[in-house]
């Protein structure tokens, strides 16, 4: 169960390997991410999240842009933590929905995932 961004894209190459050395991989990932896209490589298993692609793009986006802003100490500090307090949200619930999901975890249960 990956995590987006450049904690996918470091386990990506790990994946690769162990595809390459005979593992069967499976990768459990929203259908809204940044990085993580299908591949030959792995079988995905997605499950859907409330929020959109444009939503999550935003978001990032703008804690970006305001991680490097100018400004007093006070207010970037501020801009940053609710950034980080929006982006967390969205990871929470793509966590969420993940174990609300009946069907997926029932698929990882009985494969001993």
């Amino acid at each position: 169960v990956p995590v987006d961004g450049s904690h996918w894209l470091s386990m990506r190459e790990v994946l690769d390997l162990l595809q390459q050395k005979g593992h069967e991989v499976v990768v459990v990932a929203p259908e809204v991410t940044l990085h993580i896209k299908p591949s030959k490589n792995f079988v995905m298993k997605m499950y859907s999240v409330p929020y959109t692609q444009e939503e999550m793009e935003k978001d990032f986006k703008e804690f970006l842009h305001t991680s490097f802003e100018e400004g007093s100490f006070l207010e970037r500090f501020l801009k940053v933590y609710e950034g980080m307090k929006k982006l967390g949200n969205m990871s929470a619930a793509s966590c969420q929905q993940l174990l609300q999901n009946k069907e997926l975890m029932s698929y990882l249960e009985e494969t001993k995932f």
